[in-house]
């Protein structure tokens, strides 16, 4: 009996510790660098959880942020750059008119090309001015961080981390031209692992894996323009030769914004961690405006339009044809858009600046999501269980909407070619078919099926490196490797040497021993001819 009695007293103390363990928890300094736009936006909940966990957070940004400002959770401290925060926004202006523009294949391939090449070198002038900025860096060198947390879509961040000789964490959804393969040093077989932009599945025909293996071949060279300038100036900085996969590889753990619901079963590395669906955590009821709006939408209930947080006005043509579209559905319309109204502009539809997209979507009567197919608004439509109609616009969105449509949860459209009446029919077909509604209410169970919140295990990473310097213990020795080492080029080589090497002795003593035995034969059967005669 008494032994009986001790049994539940474990659990009880387990449940103790797990509800004191903020309290618990030692305060310590993390650095934060940051990228604007939604790669900052997509930070916040992880940010809020680690001051609420007592930790001092300072976040280094450029005085010309559009999206970084002062927060109660976290210290700002801001330096000088040679832009303006009009230019920023003047490029995500720029980038959302582009999409909708109709042009020649090669013609948008050279507009890309120089658009990307003004924009890299502003980003990186950037970057620059940080590193060279002596009074910052000493700054934040008698600081005392005990880690760095960055994106490393552009890698000014592990710069500074290996200026400081801080361990770094990565915080990323996905990075162009396989660097997170490379930099993780994962496995990434083209055979089934689709590369970005090719808008394969992980079920691949024979031409399909031509192209993947093409893409492969040649993404080195597309990203060359970017990354490599970023290679040179930490070579400067440091005093040594860096190259772009020295800083991809400098991160201790990488969390990735993603997880298996959405993309393909590909392999992974120790430091690999996966915290898709971040951004869902954070919940709030609906206020006075968009709970009134919802309420009147009846029993056909709403439809949640937003384009992301780059992009919320369009070309008048386009829309007008979205808005005609919009009007030939009996569901409330709820668009986040700032341009002009559209003059055919149908009575169900409601223009507005900005909306709580996830709370929207977290309603009962939410029906449809129209999305661009960015990661947040993926994974909030599978939060949430809404099928989703997609207008992929650029970068990763191609492949995202792909999956998801090959899951069927939902419907793509091309936005520059669909008419008003594709629009409608794919919002009719998702909203009344009901395989739509099932399976993504299948992979919102899938998703959320799991031991522990993302954010949280995204919070115990961030803190299990602060707390260690560092996770040597998961970095894998192929870092350590050269190219012919890793691929063990020298290892076939040289048993192929012994192969040959065997091979040509066999021959030889074959040859040789022929030459004796039948040489001689050979040699009597002559001189006994010759007698003869």
């Amino acid at each position: 009996m008494a032994a009986r009695s001790r049994g539940p007293r474990p659990l009880v103390l387990s449940l103790l510790l797990c509800a004191l363990n903020p309290l618990l928890s030692q305060g310590g300094k993390l650095l934060l660098v940051p990228l604007d736009g939604s790669h900052w936006l997509s930070l916040f909940g992880v940010i809020q959880r680690l001051h609420q966990r007592g930790h001092d957070i300072v976040v280094i940004a450029p005085e010309a942020s559009v999206y970084i400002k002062e927060g109660a959770f976290y210290t700002l401290k801001s330096y000088p750059v040679p832009f303006q925060r009009e230019d920023v926004e003047a490029s995500f202006t720029g980038l959302g008119l582009e999409v909708f523009e109709k042009k020649p294949f090669l013609q948008r391939v050279v507009e890309t090309y120089k658009r990307v090449k003004k924009d890299s070198a502003l980003l990186l002038s950037a970057c620059s001015h940080l590193l060279y900025n002596k009074e910052l860096m000493a700054s934040l060198a008698e600081s005392g961080f005990d880690a760095m947390l960055t994106d490393p879509f552009l890698p000014c961040g592990p710069i500074v981390a290996l200026r400081l000789a801080l361990p770094v964490v990565f915080f990323l959804n996905s990075l162009p031209c396989g660097l997170d393969f490379q930099g993780t040093r994962c496995p990434s077989p083209p055979s089934y692992v689709p590369r970005v932009l090719s808008l394969n599945t992980d079920h691949m025909t024979f031409l399909q894996r031509v192209k993947n293996m093409l893409i492969l071949v040649s993404e080195g060279f597309l990203c060359n323009v970017v990354y490599s300038p970023y290679a040179s100036l930490a070579s400067e900085v440091l005093q040594k030769d860096v190259t772009v996969q020295d800083l991809m590889g400098s991160a201790s753990v990488w969390l990735f914004r993603s997880d298996f619901v959405k993309d393909y079963s590909r392999p992974i590395m120790p430091n690999m961690v996966f915290v898709g669906g971040i951004n869902c955590a954070s919940k709030k009821p609906l206020s006075q405006e968009f709970e009134a709006y919802v309420n009147a939408s009846g029993e056909h209930g709403i439809v949640v339009f937003s384009l992301g947080s780059m992009i919320s006005e369009i070309p008048k043509e386009k829309a007008m044809e979205i808005a005609d579209a919009l009007g030939k559905i009996p569901q409330t319309v709820l668009w986040r858009y700032t341009g002009t109204p559209p003059p055919n502009l149908a009575k169900n539809t409601i223009l507005v600046k900005w909306l709580p997209q996830n709370d929207l979507l977290g309603h009962p009567k939410a029906r449809a999501f129209i999305t661009h197919s960015g990661s947040h608004g993926i994974y909030e439509g599978i939060c949430n269980g809404v099928p989703m109609v997609m207008l992929p616009l650029f970068g990763d969105q191609m492949d995202n909407s792909k999956r998801m449509e090959t899951r069927g949860a939902g419907l793509t459209l091309n936005v520059l070619e669909m008419t008003s009446e594709d629009l409608a029919n794919a919002l009719k077909a998702v909203i009344n078919d009901k395989s739509y509604k099932e399976n993504i209410m299948r992979l919102s169970s899938l998703h959320k099926d799991r031991p522990i919140e993302p954010v949280d295990l995204a919070v115990f990473w961030v803190e299990f490196v602060m707390r260690h310097k560092g996770a040597l213990h998961l970095r894998p020795a192929a870092h350590d490797l050269t190219w012919y080492q890793y691929h063990s080029v020298d290892v076939i080589g040289f048993l192929l040497a012994i192969v040959l090497g065997v091979v040509f002795i066999m021959y030889k003593c074959c040859a040789f021993g022929c030459r004796k035995c039948f040489g001689k034969k050979g040699r009597v059967k002559k001189s006994h001819k010759s007698k003869t005669h």
